[in-house]
């Protein structure tokens, strides 16, 4: 039997989404005026195909209760504690407290660096600071709990007085324990919570908001020819499986954050492919966010015209992110991505 997948697509922005949604011409995306959408695709692993949601009564009874129930999820105003989804996109300022991370390593790693650091990443419009402590990028070891901890202890601290959401970057429920005796928002642990067997036991007990994020394989071998059947889908459900593993746990709150992991497991394809539909994790019902900073994608697509920082790679893939209703984006440069979004925001409207 076909499973099917609801991607919410042809979206209208600013004035001209509020006009439409005014006329039921179209639907909020995520319950949020200055987006919406009048089609949706409809895709199996046997193909896809866009219809008008007005014509949605040309489709088979089943697949409209299926469709019924993502649409519900589409539409939904999302919630998520201390942040206001509203007012997208939020920015998620990167500290690496790392000597080896791949864009920016040893550039922090101390705490006078790392304070000033935080401070002109909070001043430049940054709503979350994500805090790591051990490199995951491509190739990279693990390193033990103990320099791990050391890393991040005093940034932490000295982030306790600060207005803003700190989202701590491990895979080690041990680090978490330690840190939630500080103040910590969000777990996020690229590992999808599979690292470490105690995580999800540590997230049940706290019921601290966390990200589900997706890699295939290890920090050491993604890299190494990674291979999908079908990426978009297969990423889907990897979440939905997660999703109802957690419920099952007992983990009921919906202070969940889905990121699909651009770049950890991922070719240049599966990175366009999943940029280019990203709107599909909508229907699951929860905020999405991505890693776009300076990914090696960009330098594959831009190859001579690459750069060190590859700012333009990363505005042009953080605002297509945006155009499909992506909430959270982690990235190094926030000064350079807040200039680019209010100069995009003014001349939508």
């Amino acid at each position: 039997m076909n499973k099917y997948y609801t991607r919410a697509c042809n979206f209208y922005y600013g004035t001209i989404s509020k006009k439409y949604i005014k006329e039921k011409k179209a639907i909020p995306l995520n319950g949020n005026p200055l987006i919406s959408f009048d089609k949706i695709e409809i895709i199996s692993r046997k193909g896809g195909k866009i219809i008008d949601i007005k014509d949605r009564n040309k489709i088979s009874k089943n697949l409209n209760n299926k469709i019924d129930k993502d649409l519900k999820n589409l539409k939904r105003k999302k919630t998520f504690k201390k942040l206001n989804l509203s007012n997208t996109p939020i920015l998620m300022g990167i500290v690496n407290l790392t000597p080896d991370s791949f864009s920016d390593g040893g550039k922090y790693n101390n705490i006078i660096l790392a304070k000033k650091h935080i401070n002109n990443l909070l001043s430049y419009g940054a709503k979350i600071i994500d805090v790591g402590g051990e490199s995951t990028r491509p190739g990279a070891n693990d390193i033990n709990l103990t320099k791990e901890w050391n890393r991040i202890k005093l940034v932490l601290q000295f982030l306790k007085s600060k207005k803003c959401n700190i989202s701590l970057d491990t895979r080690k429920s041990l680090i978490m324990k330690k840190a939630s005796k500080l103040k910590i928002d969000l777990i996020n642990d690229v590992s999808g919570l599979n690292y470490d067997q105690d995580t999800v036991q540590f997230l049940k007990k706290t019921k601290k908001p966390f990200v589900i994020h997706h890699m295939k394989g290890t920090p050491k071998n993604m890299q190494l020819k990674p291979s999908y059947k079908n990426v978009l889908l297969d990423i889907y459900d990897f979440f939905e499986a997660k999703l109802k593993y957690l419920r099952k746990q007992g983990i009921k709150h919906n202070n969940i954050v889905l990121d699909p992991g651009i770049g950890f497991g991922k070719n240049m394809k599966h990175n366009i492919t999943l940029l280019k539909n990203i709107s599909i994790f909508h229907s699951l019902g929860f905020p999405i966010m991505l890693g776009l900073s300076r990914k090696r994608f960009i330098k594959d697509i831009s190859k001579e015209n690459d750069t060190k920082d590859r700012i333009g790679g990363t505005v042009s893939s953080c605002i297509q992110a945006h155009l499909q209703g992506v909430q959270i984006l982690r990235v190094h440069d926030v000064k350079e991505i807040n200039q680019a979004f209010k100069v995009f925001k003014e001349l939508q409207n």
